[in-house]
């Protein structure tokens, strides 16, 4: 007897391409797009706000991906998905899907202030820049993406992207090349700021402070440098000296006033994820997550979370208070998982994979003093009952020696 085939969860869809990005949209840009649609209308009064719905419940993702250059039918495109926190269910289909013909964007990178979205293209090798649409139906105004009329220029015929990146103002984009270089410009003037034409072998990953004057860059299997933005000058190289595989790189804010970096890694136990100090650059921790390799890493903008995915699908959501993992969930994907994303407020986590789904992940801490309470209360419970038959059993025994 075959197994039984278990539906989908409604938190995972499928959207027909291999994805290999995945971002959300800034909440600003669906302000703006409401605004506008408000201003638009002839009802319209400049007076009063316009009515919207809650933020919480207008959530969208941007994935990307597809087939590539050769015929294997597989289209290539930049789809937009709704997530609906009530139901915890991703829209069925997505909401908008521009296609993009031969050009498979491969790298994404979403302006924070809700600008627009570039995208690495893996064929042919250049930078595509898209802004926010409007799409007006008979019912609805949904958002939606078009392909811009600005060209970066800067980024044109340099090779392929495998990292891009904004800084958390905004002002500041960074691009890693499959030839080892590194190019940091101003936005949107798109002034170089920095060039590097040999940071590494290859860039794999780059990641900003959240100040914006650092940049770190990983190179194939590591080392990291961290760079001086103004200077343009290296003020650490972390290498690999355990023989550790790097694949990933993150700054994180723990608290006002201290900054770490985050390196995923593959070491000779399987992925784990090392720490580091920012301000003397030496390694503060190794902490092991999993027998597999970690093939997505990424931090929340609260700094409290560490999200790992692996080529088995496995998603592992890490505590960094204590590096204790939250949750884990296998066979979240059914191929290896690509990219992660969480959601501005921290609240969710987004996954997509080579199997062609996407999946949000609602992030529920765990408040363990309620517990802590109960054990408490337990053991002043027991205290009191050892010394109530301790009470007794004395009592007893000067009752029997009267006697």
């Amino acid at each position: 007897m075959g197994k039984r085939h278990v539906a989908d969860p409604p938190n995972l869809k499928k959207y027909g391409v291999p994805l290999y990005s995945v971002a959300w949209v800034p909440r600003n840009t669906l302000k703006s797009i409401q605004n506008v649609t408000a201003d638009d209308s002839p009802d319209a009064d400049s007076k009063s706000p316009p009515e919207t719905s809650p933020l919480d419940d207008e959530n969208y993702i941007v994935v990307a991906g597809g087939g590539g250059e050769g015929r294997s039918g597989i289209p290539n495109s930049v789809m937009l998905a709704h997530f609906d926190v009530a139901s915890n269910s991703l829209s069925d289909q997505p909401v908008n899907k521009l296609g993009t013909n031969s050009e498979l964007p491969y790298r994404m990178t979403l302006h924070p202030n809700g600008d627009g979205v570039i995208c690495a293209m893996e064929t042919p090798k250049i930078c595509r820049w898209f802004d926010w649409d409007k799409i007006e139906t008979a019912e609805v105004h949904k958002l939606g993406l078009k392909l811009s009329e600005k060209v970066l220029t800067q980024l044109d015929n340099v090779g392929l992207q495998l990292a891009l990146a904004f800084s958390n103002d905004g002002t500041t984009l960074a691009a890693g090349g499959e030839d080892g270089s590194l190019r940091v410009f101003k936005w949107p003037s798109m002034e170089n700021i920095l060039n590097e034409s040999n940071a590494h072998s290859t860039v794999k990953d780059l990641h900003f402070s959240s100040d914006g004057k650092l940049i770190v860059s990983l190179g194939g299997g590591g080392p990291c440098k961290v760079w001086d933005i103004s200077s343009e000058i290296v003020l650490a190289t972390l290498t690999n000296e355990n023989r550790e595989n790097f694949s990933s790189c993150r700054f994180s804010q723990i608290n006002d006033t201290t900054q770490v970096l985050y390196i995923a890694a593959k070491t000779d136990k399987g992925g784990s994820i090392l720490t580091w100090n920012t301000k003397t650059w030496e390694r503060i921790s190794s902490k092991y997550i999993s027998r597999d390799v970690i093939s997505a890493f990424n931090v929340s903008p609260d700094g409290k979370f560490l999200a790992c995915g692996t080529p088995e699908g496995e998603i592992i959501i890490v505590n960094s208070t204590n590096m204790h993992i939250q949750t884990k969930i296998k066979k979240a994907h059914l191929g290896i998982i690509t990219a992660l994303a969480f959601s501005p407020d921290s609240r969710a986590l987004a996954s997509v994979s080579w199997d062609s789904s996407a999946r949000v992940t609602i992030i529920e801490e765990k408040k363990n003093g309620g517990l802590n309470l109960w054990i408490a209360v337990l053991i002043i419970l027991l205290a009191i009952a050892a010394a109530y038959f301790l009470k007794v059993e004395g009592i007893e025994k000067l009752w029997l020696k009267d006697y």
